[in-house]
């Protein structure tokens, strides 16, 4: 499924981040970007699991990327999985 791309300079995602996350809660994705380049991505959490891997295998082929799996993909995959298991505990705001 496409989604809404929108690119942002990081001073204009400064001065309209509550727009921006409405476009966000919308289904929007938003890329903000220093100088051309991506430092941040803010998708929404509702919006179900991430990309399927086969999804990321079409993004990556028509960004002209050459990397392969190896046949060990599978087993690190899986051990990246459990040595994450914990649930995240982020700081409370102040």
């Amino acid at each position: 499924m496409a989604k809404n791309v929108i690119h942002v300079s990081d001073t204009d995602a400064a001065t309209s981040l509550p727009k921006l996350l409405e476009q966000v809660r919308e289904g929007a994705e938003v890329v903000i970007e220093h100088d051309a380049r991506p430092v941040a991505v803010l998708i929404s959490t509702n919006g179900g699991p991430g990309k399927f891997l086969s999804e990321s295998i079409k993004g990556a082929e028509e960004n002209g990327s050459n990397s392969t799996l190896d046949g060990d993909f599978e087993r690190d995959l899986n051990d990246i999985i459990k040595s994450h298991s914990e649930p995240l505990k982020p700081p409370a705001w102040d």
